[in-house]
């Protein structure tokens, strides 16, 4: 859902810029516990890794390998000894209550709601589609307006680490745009957390109108994907009728 043509990450450090809007934790990539030595759900699970251009791979291009895999009570459990990363275990988890979410080492992430908003209209509430594709046109965007994509999620079982959205746009099989931006490391809580995109500005003009796919993915550093939506969308002279 982008037409800046930019890549929106830059690693964990704008993690923390994030607009993200939450009652619970959330900490930065460059605050995921990397200057204590401590890997969070490192591990990649097989069955949930998503068809993807994206590669673990550092910015030379080397493949990145991941430590191993802990629970909660697990995590908590090393290096307990050790008073700031105590204290930076302590502030990533807020209240969770590790009784009840501790003895899972996967982490959950459920995406809970997508709207798109533009000043002056009501929002375009976009129902989560099952088998992550909406049948026939999923929404459409009025010719140079400028709107943000915002939505919720909700974590469970175990921290996730590096969530990230990714977006890919095509028009007539070309590749015309591509965005990624970090969300974060979310720890598991059972209010949900809030986040809207930087606003964007839709292309005008003739060759701007017309018929786009894409494809949107939420990912997180194991590359375990918990949502990917294949949709359809327009770029018309005026938004649809409310």
């Amino acid at each position: 859902m982008g037409f800046d043509d930019k890549d929106k990450e830059d690693g964990g450090k704008n993690a923390e810029a994030s607009e993200v809007k939450n009652t619970g934790k959330a900490a930065s990539d460059e605050e995921s516990g990397d200057e204590h030595g401590l890997s969070l759900s490192r591990k990649m699970s097989e069955s949930s890794i998503c068809a993807t251009e994206d590669e673990m791979e550092d910015e030379e291009g080397r493949k990145i390998e991941l430590g191993p895999q802990y629970t909660l009570k697990e995590q908590l459990e090393k290096d307990k000894d050790d008073e700031s990363l105590r204290r930076w275990k302590e502030q990533l988890l807020g209240s969770v209550d590790i009784n009840s979410v501790g003895e899972t080492a996967d982490p959950e992430v459920k995406i809970l709601s997508l709207a798109i908003k533009s000043a002056g209209r009501a929002d375009i509430v976009l129902p989560i589609p099952e088998g992550g594709k909406p049948k026939g046109l999923w929404f459409t965007l009025k010719e140079g307006s400028r709107y943000s994509l915002q939505f919720s999620f909700q974590v469970s079982n175990n921290i996730v680490v590096g969530l990230k959205y990714t977006n890919t746009v095509w028009k007539t099989g070309v590749k015309v745009d591509s965005a990624k931006e970090m969300l974060g490391t979310f720890s598991p809580q059972a209010e949900p957390y809030t986040h809207e995109m930087p606003e964007e500005t839709t292309p005008s003009g003739l060759f701007a109108r017309g018929s786009y796919s894409a494809r949107s993915k939420f990912v997180d550093d194991d590359n375990k994907c918990y949502l990917e939506i294949n949709y359809t969308f327009d770029i018309r002279k005026d938004w649809l009728p409310v």
